[in-house]
């Protein structure tokens, strides 16, 4: 198992024995979805209780440490935890808010990593939401890998009722383009 693996099997087993919801999402996810490329990280969000958070913040930064010097604050503000499982790997951890989050976390998918070690994957509709509100050039390649990978099976009307959503929400209409061109490429060639 290589260094991103063992942080998500730490993670699993840490979460889930405190029964938080969570989905891997970021470069592990694409692995699986997409066009696999090279991660240094593990990204996951968490089912965090809205009313204390602090408590799973200062859980994961008891246990894992903290690459913050101001962890409870940063998560406070960003919805962010950022620590090193103990192998050293960095973690990525994003504090859900209820509405799309809770779909996400109904949609994830078993993954067996080795075997009797499962993990909860994102599904590839999720991850392209994921992507396309993050925005960067690498996420917008992710997004062409899991179009051209998946094609077909993705649910495109959820995708794009949730992108419609944070369009709205964030005032960014280019967030839905991130999708719509390379699906529009893939089924017309143009």
């Amino acid at each position: 198992m290589n260094l991103q693996w063992e942080a998500a099997w730490e993670l699993h087993q840490f979460l889930t024995g405190r029964g938080i919801p969570y989905a891997i999402i970021g470069g592990i996810a694409v692995q699986f979805w997409g066009e696999p490329r090279l991660t240094r990280d593990v990204d996951l969000t968490i089912a965090a209780p809205l009313d204390e958070p602090e408590q799973v913040v200062r859980a994961l930064v008891e246990r894992f440490g903290s690459r913050r010097s101001d962890p409870l604050e940063f998560a406070r503000l960003a919805r962010v935890v950022l620590i090193h499982a103990s192998n050293g790997c960095p973690v990525d951890i994003s504090l859900a808010l209820p509405g799309y989050e809770d779909s996400v976390m109904q949609r994830t998918i078993d993954y067996e990593i080795e075997s009797g070690k499962v993990v909860q994957l994102c599904s590839a509709e999720d991850l392209i939401i994921h992507k396309a509100v993050a925005g960067r050039p690498q996420d917008r390649a992710d997004i062409v890998g899991v179009v051209y990978r998946q094609q077909n099976k993705l649910d495109v009307a959820y995708i794009q009722m949730w992108l419609h959503e944070f369009v709205v929400l964030l005032e960014k209409p280019e967030l839905s383009e991130s999708f719509k061109e390379p699906w529009r490429k893939l089924h017309l060639g143009k």
